[in-house]
Formats: C-alpha cells, structure tokens, sequence
C-alpha cells in the first residue's frame, strides 16, 4: 500500500510539473508542488525501505521525468490534439462602385453601432454613424472606406 503511495505522489507531481511548463506560464505554484510532491515520494521511499530501494526510486523518477518531458514536447504530440479546421469566416468584400454614399437599404439585425444591413440585394456589415439603429429600419449609406460602410437612419 506505501508503494502506491509513493507511485500516486510521483505521477501526480509529474502531471503537476508537465502543467507548469506547457499549460501555467511563469513559476508557478502548480511547478513547485510538482516538484514537492515528487520529492516527497522518493523520500518517503528513502525514510520507510533501504537505501538501495530508495536509490532506484530515484533513479525511476529521474528517467519518468525525461521521458514524460520528451513525450510531451514532440511535436506530434501536439499535432494530435490541435485544431486542423480552417476558418472560412470572411470580412466584408466591398467592391469599389457596387456601393456608393447615397445608396439605401435596409438594417437586418440592430446596429449598435454595427450590425448586418442588406443594401442593394447584398447583405454587409455596416456601422452606425451616430446612435443605435433598430432593425427592419430604413438605412442610407454615408461614407465607404475601404470594407468599411457607414451608414444612417434615413430620415
């Protein structure tokens, strides 16, 4: 039973240290109870068996902190846990001339001070130039610059 003990501190502190350096940035207290809890069971090992026992306890937890260290800092380690998805999000695509100041439209959600408005059969992204505009509301074009459309409340 004090063998598991001496195991469970050893493989928790390791989990601990591998916390610190790949999840906790900085030095930590999640480090250094790592730390702490793995020294604690090889002198646990050390102070309730003989010294040779406690030697190879040693020596184990030496080599598990290498290896656990190596296995986790491959790269396809890594590679398997990450996100391999693309983002197909898009930012407006305004092209020059298809929305001039002047034109109208009309809001499809609320601005506040952005929002989606469907101008000349497209739907965008515009910005409110002066206060929050509700929806289904009549909206005229101000000013276009570059993919950006300010619009406001036609009156």
């Amino acid at each position: 039973m004090l063998w598991l003990a001496i195991v469970s501190l050893i493989v928790v502190g390791m989990v601990f240290l591998l916390l610190e350096i790949l999840v906790v940035p900085g030095a930590t207290v999640v480090g250094i109870v790592g730390v702490g809890m793995m020294i604690g069971g090889v002198y646990l090992s050390y102070s309730q068996f003989d010294p040779q026992v406690g030697h190879l306890t040693l020596a184990a937890t030496i080599v598990f902190i290498f290896f656990a260290i190596g296995i986790a800092l491959k790269s396809k380690t890594w590679k398997k846990m990450m996100l391999n998805e693309e983002v197909k999000g898009q930012v407006n695509i305004v092209e020059k001339d298809i929305i001039k100041k002047g034109d109208e439209g009309i809001t499809v959600s609320r601005l506040n001070p952005m929002g989606k408005a469907l101008i000349n059969d497209e739907y965008y992204e515009v910005s409110s130039k002066d206060d929050y505009i509700s929806e289904n509301l009549p909206i005229e074009v101000v000013k276009v610059e570059g993919n950006k459309i300010i619009v406001k409340q036609k009156s």
